[in-house]
């Protein structure tokens, strides 16, 4: 199969080139961007059938004016507005209030200065107002950051003169400039990834040419893709992040350079034996076809895992990314042989193939040493990887996560700016209340109960403000904070930290699994609450993403360990090999707690960046263990399994440890983009791939291969014993590799099998049941266990 589809390429060289080159193209012209694909504000941050915003809807329906509002002006003067500015800025409001601005008919909005005397949220006087918006629900993001910026520029900086700060901030005005952020950074990113893969290619081939087909072919992947995403996003009305297209960058640039080094590596492997080139690219590509095809496939389908969490973010995100891998693969198994089979050994140009001296190896002698005083002693090498992975992965149990969406932008932002100029007026909670519903026939006659549950409620750690009905000496239900209807009470509660910070989001899950007491101690044992506000709507996303892991992490690895088992035709090193790669996630993430929250002192990691890099390393990290145990499954056709992985793992070591720093430092480029979910997810991704690629593959895994032994292949008979050789002087030192093996051991992909008259005699062996595999699987399995069990899951009470 494939030789056939190798010929087939090969043959069809020319079209194929010219069909891809015209794809990118076509739907460059004719499909949409990902910028046009995001259909909503923030639509891709809501978990679906978010209770906040059900209760949100509830309290506009139940009182005369809603209060929450995610665009928000600021003014502020340190050295204090004066009374006249602050009059003209409420005459201002009330026009707006009674339509009488032009151009922002249907804006709405109301006044909070700082002028109102000494009340806990209040930390200065006279200095700042603030101005939250409101608007129907069929005026979009930018149609309300346009009505913003006008009233902030013709109505209130006329107000208070040219000296004040004036500024817009809030979450729809953080998200947009989030996404301006991206686009303008986005071409630094992308020149910066560009130009270290062409360096690292041209210098490990020392060729001019071989960099560029290289770079066509992530070119051609990467326009394809985002199309493609965009695509499927506006046809299925689903918004797609703005965070996507990065990623997607990252990952392109990262697997399609590998794929295309392996291909490379083998082409000039060949030459260097002297074959000819059309037959050295047919024998590549038949060789690496199926392997690749399998990586991709266990990426993709890892990432496509993500489609059943209830997130729609990841659901977003997942089939995204799952889609530019299918794409990188296709490309990478096509047009790159097709440009091999064209240029041939031109690719290699000034460099010349040479033919190898009897004897040379293709790769350092110190990674042979390493990996075969791994496999000498497997047991300790063990233990030492897992406790080192173990010491990295330790801070994880000090997670907290969040959604610092404003505080993530860059300093210079508005959004940013404006909100430090309002937390320097306010607690920073003012920006983003959070709205407390209580809910009961004729509760707005329960005066005394009512403040009752407003002073428990203000005395709850890290509540700096509570306005209620208490704030109603009249009693009149005028539909403020109670409802005209009698049956619903309204409480504002002004957090002391940032509402979308993980502090303000564990304060208010404190507050949900009190509210509860508080009720019951209040005289309302049988009234029913429910939250609305941006903290309680991260607070849920975030527990709505917390819940996915127990959905999505099995699921991601249920995926790749089908694509393992078909790939190796075998149960037990599949199960290994799954339970090795939740090492360096775990690892990085843990690194990355350790990092960001107790080095640089920042209060949390951004909610989705665990998840993301989790699935993406887990299916990376498969990506390359297939790799290395498929050449290792290869080798192992003629030699011991011992002498195989030494021989495997040093023969490959070279290739895939340069794919491997180009991944990492593919991801480690998003932190060129100044947002903080982009500078986490850049280092939780670089540290992880780099763990996997110098600690977990190549010292790890071939231990754990050396103890299972061949009991690694049952029940299939793919994997057969073999007589001892040249690895039993590995009892006592490192054997070198034959000079036999080393003139064919090839950089990346399987060993073609000797001629019969060289090969060996086979001692077939019917297959044993597992039996050091079975420790094996089931340590590191718990090792696994016991790390993942450390995570703080807060699962908050279910009330409405």
């Amino acid at each position: 199969m494939g030789d056939r589809f190798a010929r087939a390429v090969v043959f069809a060289r020319v079209p194929i080139i010219v069909a891809w080159i015209a794809a990118a193209v076509a739907v460059t012209m004719l499909l949409p961007s990902i910028r046009e694909a995001q259909v909503g504000a923030l639509g891709d941050l809501v978990p679906a059938g978010a209770a906040a915003v059900d209760a949100e809807e509830r309290a506009a329906e139940l009182f005369a004016f809603p209060l929450l509002s995610r665009t928000i002006v600021v003014t502020r003067d340190p050295d204090g507005l004066p009374a006249q500015a602050q009059a003209r800025v409420a005459l201002q409001t009330a026009q707006l209030n009674r339509a009488e601005l032009p151009v922002l008919r249907e804006t709405r909005g109301y006044l909070v200065p700082n002028a109102i005397g000494a009340v806990p949220f209040v930390r200065e006087r006279s200095t700042t107002l603030l101005s939250p918006l409101l608007f129907g629900p069929d005026i979009g993001q930018t149609g309300r950051i346009d009505a913003a910026t006008r009233f902030a520029e013709r109505h209130v900086r006329p107000a208070v003169g040219p000296e004040p700060y004036v500024g817009v901030t809030g979450a729809i005005a953080a998200r947009a400039t989030q996404s301006e952020v991206i686009k303008e950074h986005l071409p630094l990113f992308e020149l910066a990834t560009l130009v270290f893969v062409l360096g690292a290619v041209a210098l490990y081939f020392r060729a001019l040419l071989a960099p560029f087909v290289n770079l066509a072919a992530v070119a051609i992947a990467y326009l394809v893709s985002v199309r493609l995403v965009a695509m499927f996003g506006t046809a299925l009305g689903v918004s797609v992040p703005s965070e996507v297209e990065p990623v997607i960058v990252a990952l392109l640039f990262g697997v399609v350079t590998d794929y295309s080094l392996f291909f490379l590596s083998r082409m000039r492997r060949r030459l260097e034996i002297g074959e000819h080139p059309q037959a050295a690219v047919r024998a590549a590509t038949a060789e690496l076809t199926p392997i690749i095809l399998a990586c991709g496939l266990a990426v993709a389908a890892a990432c496509a895992a993500l489609l059943v969490a209830d997130t729609g973010f990841l659901r977003a995100f997942g089939p995204g990314m799952a889609l530019a891998v299918l794409i990188g693969m296709a490309v990478a198994m096509t047009f790159v042989p097709a440009c091999l089979a064209l240029l041939g050994p031109a690719l290699f140009w000034p460099s010349r193939a040479k033919p190898l001296p009897s004897g040379d190896a293709p790769t350092g002698r110190f990674t042979g040493r390493l990996i075969a005083r791994a496999v000498r002693k497997p047991r300790r090498t063990i233990v030492l990887c897992l406790a080192a992975l173990a010491a990295m992965a330790a801070p994880i149990a000090t997670i907290d996560l969040g959604n610092p969406l404003i505080r993530g932008l860059p300093a210079d932002s508005e959004p940013r700016q404006a909100y430090a100029q309002a937390s320097q007026g306010f607690a920073p909670g003012i920006l983003s209340p959070t709205v407390l519903l209580v809910e009961q026939a004729g509760i707005t006659g329960e005066r005394a109960a009512l403040r009752r549950l407003q002073g428990m409620i203000a005395a709850h750690p890290g509540v700096a403000e509570v306005v209620g009905p208490a704030a109603n000496p009249t009693g009149v239900e005028v539909g403020a904070v109670l409802a005209r209807n009698g049956a619903a009470a309204r409480y504002v509660i002004v957090f002391e930290n940032d509402p979308l910070g993980s502090i303000a989001i564990r304060r208010l899950d404190q507050l949900r699994g009190r509210i509860d007491t508080y009720l019951a101690r209040a005289g309302l044992p049988l009234a029913d609450v429910s939250f609305a506000g941006d903290t309680a709507l991260s607070q849920e996303t975030i527990t709505e993403t917390t819940d996915d892991l127990w959905r999505v992490v099995p699921a991601v690895l249920l995926a790749v360990l089908l694509v393992l088992v078909v790939f190796l035709r075998g149960l037990v090193a599949p199960l290994y090999l799954i339970a090795v790669a939740l090492l360096a996630p775990l690892a990085a993430i843990g690194l990355a707690v350790g990092l960001f929250e107790l080095w640089l002192g920042g209060e949390e990691l951004v909610y989705y960046v665990p998840v993301t890099a989790g699935v993406l390393l887990v299916a990376l990290g498969s990506d390359y263990n297939i790799l290395l145990v498929g050449r290792v499954w290869n080798e192992a056709r003629r030699h011991p399994l011992k002498e195989a992985t030494v021989v495997a793992g040093a023969g490959a070591a070279r290739a895939i440890s340069v794919a491997g720093i180009v991944l990492a430092f593919s991801f480690g480029a998003m932190a060129l983009v100044p947002l903080e979910p982009f500078r986490q997810l850049a280092f939780v991704m670089s540290a992880g791939l780099l763990i996997d690629a110098f600690l977990v593959r190549t010292v790890l895994v071939p231990a754990i291969i050396s103890l299972a032994g061949y009991s690694s292949g049952w029940p299939g008979r793919r994997l057969r014993q073999r007589p001892d050789s040249v690895m039993g002087t590995l009892e006592h030192e490192p054997a070198p590799e034959p000079a036999s093996l080393t003139a064919t051991a090839t950089a990346t992909g399987p060993s073609q099998p000797p001629s019969a008259a060289a090969r060996p005699a086979r001692m077939p062996r019917a297959p044993r049941p597992p039996d050091g595999a079975a420790p094996i699987v089931l340590a590191l399995l718990g090792a696994a266990a016991l790390v993942w069990r450390a995570i703080r899951v807060r699962r908050p009470s279910r009330r409405r």
